[in-house]
């Protein structure tokens, strides 16, 4: 597996320009071409939804989506249960194991100032350094396949072929419900001082990173979230892009998951905009239901 870096700075401007079904978003001349509604879809909020992701996805067996509209508590998701490699998207997961680490080893809360630092790098620039010795404290596979359990994270696990956290297993469904757990606080598995402590991380992505989920992002959208994407050359030679999140304000409170695998990262960044985008329009014109 090649190493990955972060990703390039992505200027965007609010709102998106939908032009014979292909998405052309400033600033991005060679942002690759994504399907897309050429009007806005109507009717209830879950048929929008399902109308403009079935639009986008065309094509892609690979792709993933699910969405919790927190105000109503009604969920809806695209192939939620499409299984991927997680890539930087387990970091939250292993920030999680080092937080339960800490507690039941009684060591300063809510980590240790090392420990802590290393959370902060790879959460907020995702820096893949500080998240191989975070795993390895924390108590690597087993400890991630144990948090799993204890979230109830069925289709959550490690990977048999390689003890490394990028190559972990889940679905867009498995983290949705990890990511209503972090914020709403229904679980035992982490306390409520430690979920707050993580969200705070995610709230802090740096600009370039805030992509996917975070494509709303604005002085008032709040969006804590941590991307994910890496190419598997050893095994399709794919590359993983993945986008998980919780967006608030502006009348919207949802959470967010996107899982696939394409060609290039930018074909991936850019299908992950888009549904973000999409995603943010049809939430902000009513609840999920």
């Amino acid at each position: 597996m090649t190493a990955w870096t972060s990703a390039p700075r992505f200027s965007r401007r609010t709102g998106l320009l939908a032009l014979a079904g292909v998405l052309v978003l400033s600033g991005c001349s060679n942002t690759p071409a994504v399907p897309t509604p050429t009007v806005s879809p109507t009717g209830a909020i879950r048929d929008q939804l399902q109308a403009a992701i079935s639009t986008i996805a065309a094509g892609h067996d690979k792709l993933g989506v699910a969405v919790r509209d927190l105000r109503s508590g009604a969920s809806w998701n695209f192939r939620g249960d499409v299984a991927s490699q997680s890539a930087s998207m387990a970091k939250p997961m292993i920030v999680s194991m080092a937080l339960r680490k800490a507690r039941a080893d009684k060591l300063q809360q809510p980590l240790p100032p090392e420990q802590a630092t290393q959370a902060t790098k790879a959460i907020t620039n995702s820096d893949n350094d500080s998240a191989d010795a975070l795993w390895a404290w924390a108590g690597g596979r087993p400890a991630y396949d144990e948090l799993a359990e204890a979230l109830g994270l069925a289709n959550t696990h490690s990977a048999a072929e390689k003890d490394f956290w990028s190559w972990t297993w889940t679905t867009p469904e498995d983290q949705l419900s990890f990511l209503q757990q972090l914020v709403t606080g229904d679980t035992t598995a982490l306390t409520e001082a430690e979920r707050s402590y993580l969200l705070g991380l995610m709230g802090q992505v740096q600009d370039d990173q805030t992509w996917g989920v975070g494509a709303p992002k604005s002085g008032t959208v709040k969006v804590a979230l941590k991307n994910g994407w890496v190419q598997f050359q050893s095994t399709d030679n794919l590359w993983a892009v993945n986008s998980i999140g919780h967006v608030s304000g502006d009348g919207r409170d949802y959470l967010l998951t996107i899982m696939g695998r394409f060609s290039t990262f930018d074909e991936g960044r850019a299908y992950c905009n888009a549904i973000g985008d999409w995603v943010f329009r049809i939430l902000g014109s009513g609840e999920l239901t």
